[in-house]
Formats: structure tokens, C-alpha cells, sequence
């Protein structure tokens, strides 16, 4: 039996600023080109919108962060949904969730979803961005302060660990963390908005210095300034507009909790399997059925994990499904198809969301990949902590 939400609304604009090392604006004008453009690529007018998501990046959490004053920025008035939202990577696809809910309960028709961040400023190095959100004010002192004493903080350090654990348990190797870098970097090859479009070979790879052992550099995401919007609308309504629509399928989440406590498996054992049984039973889909991955990949490590809570392979089994090459250009699973956020650009969610939609519209150019009924998207957050997924399709259901 079909789901009553399967293709009840789709993804019907898309905005991109040039995203990296660009500076001079803030993400509050980085998010209203972002919004401008979306709106342009879906033929609305600013005042058909009536929802607006709001996803800051770091610079929430630093300050200077996209609040809910964008709303006036935008010179948007008469909204039925509005809200401000962080949860982590994870929020871009929980935003479309979200606005997905809410054109199925009439509660609205066009809805924004935007992220922007702007956290890079010239002569800072990508590292000392997030490693000093990680020392800020405020954090854990005393007892509960240890692990940051230790060196324990940002994102790094857990998911060396975690990538650490998965390797002591089932004999992951580097040379297959590497396989998944070099397959996004040959993606990002082909794609023009990409940061790292130099070829790149596994003998490069393992030359990239050490961040924490055994993740090297080109297992790390990039940093990047920029903005990505997009726009949600009804299925009846998308029909009628400009692009092609890319309808959501299925959505589902999951949040594992404490990964402190005892028992946890957080490192190998992620909120992916919770999110994967929600989405493939609303799209009727499962993992065979899947043309196009676009995973969340802050990290090699990431997308590794994430195939197998996916049910792509068995647990375990990671290292060797990827180290064939079939992830790269001409694979049998094409994954993150514009270089993800390895080697393509990092907006959070929106990066395997924005391709996600490119490759649905069939708008991907050189890098388009031809089957493309079944899109699987990602968003992850936290310590592997928080996760969300849509099952987009260019077809209504």
C-alpha cells in the first residue's frame, strides 16, 4: 500500500551562492542571494512563499550566525510556518521533512529552507574555525571538562575513534577509506561549484598529513562559506512550475542518544538503521532499488557506516563493498555525485541535498547520472548523534 505522504510534495526550487573561500558577506546576505536565486529557479514571487526554514551554520553557534530576523531581511510578511532549526548536519533534510508535514496538513504551500554560513575569514586556517567553536566559553569544566583536557574535543577526535573501532572489529583498512575519497574526488572533477576539482589517487591520499590517526586530511570535510536554498511546494503545484519537480518519497529520522552510556555502539551502530526503516517503508522502497546515494560525508568514515546502516551491505562488510571503486563515476552505486563534502563543498545537509536535486532534475551535465528514479539523501550531526533521510525520485509516485 502506498504511504498517503509518498510524493504528496516535491522540491520544486533551488538556490546556490559560489561557495569556499569567498568573502564579504555575511550569511544573512549570503542566505537572501541564496533565497533570491531559489525563488528565480521557481518562478515565485516573494510574496507566494508562506514557510521559512532556518538552518545556521557554525556561525550559530559563534555568533554572527542566520537568525530569525531573516524573516525581515527577506521582506517577508504573512508567514503560516516559520522557525529557526539546528539540528546539526541533519537539519537540511529534517527541514524538508518538516515542510513536507506541513503542505500535507494545508498549513502551507511554497516553504524555504535555507542554510548559510560564512565562517572562513582570510588568513584562518578551516581547522581553527571549528576547533575554536569547540573551546568556547561556556564548556564543560571540572570532571566534566576532562575529555577536552585531554585533547577530546571538536569532531575530529570522535570520529577517529569511531572510524578506530570499526577497524579493530572487522579489519577496515585504510586503502578503503581511501577508495571512498578518490571516488568523490572524481566526481568533484566533473562538477563546476566544486572546491577540489584536481584529480586525485589513492598513493595522494595516503601523502595527506595526519589529522587524527587514522584519519588523514583527505578523510576530512572542507570548510566552506556560502548559502543553499530550496523550496518545498504541494505535488499539485509543483506540476505547473518551471523546473522539473524532485518529489519526496520517503522521509525518516534517528537519534541514538547518549553515547556516553554503557553498552553504546555509536561508534559502528548509528541512528541510520532507525532513519532507513522509516523511509524505505514510506517510499516502498529498499536498498536494491536505489540508483543514486548522496550520504552525508563529514568525514570517509561517514559514508562507510552509513552504506551499511542502509542495508547496502552486511555490518562489517564496508571496507570491502567501496574498495571496487564502484561509488566513482561508471559504479554500480554512483555516491555523492558532486564530490560531497570531501572534495565538492561543505553547506551541512544542503550539500548532499543540493546534488540530490541536481541529479533528480537530470541537470547534472557531465556528471549526470542516468538512472535516477531512486535517490537516497542523507544529513548527519553531532558524534554520528543525529540523522536524517529523504527517498527523492523525479517521478509523482
Amino acid at each position: 500500500m502506498t504511504h498517503t505522504l509518498r510524493g504528496a510534495a516535491a522540491i520544486t526550487g533551488l538556490g546556490m551562492t559560489p561557495m569556499g573561500r569567498i568573502y564579504g558577506k555575511s550569511p544573512t546576505e549570503l542566505a537572501a542571494d541564496a533565497v533570491r536565486l531559489a525563488l528565480e529557479d521557481a518562478g515565485l514571487q516573494k510574496d507566494q512563499v508562506d514557510g521559512l526554514l532556518i538552518n545556521p551554520g557554525i556561525t550559530g553557534f559563534i555568533g554572527g550566525g542566520i537568525s530569525l530576523a531573516l524573516q525581515n531581511y527577506l521582506g517577508m510578511g504573512n508567514l503560516r510556518l516559520l522557525n529557526h532549526m539546528n539540528a546539526a548536519g541533519s537539519t537540511a533534510a529534517q527541514m524538508v521533512q518538516y515542510a513536507t508535514l506541513a503542505i500535507s496538513a494545508g498549513m502551507a504551500n511554497h516553504v524555504v529552507c535555507v542554510f548559510a554560513d560564512a565562517p572562513l575569514t582570510e588568513k584562518t586556517s578551516a581547522g581553527a574555525v571549528y576547533g575554536g567553536a569547540a573551546r568556547m566559553p561556556g564548556r564543560p569544566k571540572g570532571m566534566a571538562g576532562l575529555g577536552a583536557a585531554a585533547g577530546m574535543f571538536g569532531a575530529n577526535t570522535p570520529y577517529a575513534l569511531a572510524t578506530q573501532r570499526h577497524m579493530a572489529l572487522y579489519g577496515t583498512t585504510q586503502d578503503q577509506l581511501g577508495a571512498i575519497a578518490v571516488a568523490e574526488r572524481a566526481w568533484a572533477t566533473m562538477n563546476p561549484a566544486a572546491q577540489m576539482r584536481e584529480p586525485m589517487t589513492l598513493d595522494d591520499y595516503h601523502a595527506s598529513r595526519w589529522v587524527v590517526e587514522p584519519l588523514h586530511l583527505l578523510d576530512c570535510c572542507l570548510v566552506s562559506n556560502g548559502a543553499v536554498a530550496v523550496i518545498v511546494s504541494g505535488a499539485d503545484r509543483a506540476k505547473d512550475m518551471p523546473q522539473n519537480p524532485v518529489y519526496v518519497w520517503g522521509m525518516g529520522q534517528g537519534h541514538p542518544g547518549d553515547s556516553s552510556r554503557d553498552g553504546s555502539d555509536w561508534e559502528t551502530e548509528t541512528g541510520a538503521k532507525l532513519a532507513a526503516e522509516t523511509a524505505y517503508r514510506m517510499a516502498g522502497v529498499g536498498p536494491n532499488d536505489v540508483d543514486i546515494c548522496e550520504l552525508y560525508d563529514c568525514y570517509t568514515y561517514t559514508v562507510l557506516v552509513t552504506l551499511e546502516d542502509y542495508g547496502f551491505c552486511k555490518k562489517g562488510e564496508g571496507g570491502p563493498f567501496v574498495e571496487d571503486g564502484k561509488l566513482g563515476p561508471g559504479g554500480s552505486l554512483p555516491t555523492n555525485t558532486g564530490g560531497g563534502e570531501l572534495s565538492g563543498y561543505y553547506m551541512w545537509g544542503m550539500t548532499p541535498l543540493s546534488e540530490a536535486i541536481i541529479q533528480g532534475r537530470g541537470a547534472g551535465g557531465e556528471r549526470q547520472v542516468q538512472k535516477n528514479d531512486v535517490i537516497l539523501c542523507t544529513g548527519n550531526g553531532g558524534n554520528l548523534s543525529y540523522h536524517a533521510a529523504l527517498i527523492l525520485s523525479p517521478h509523482a509516485g
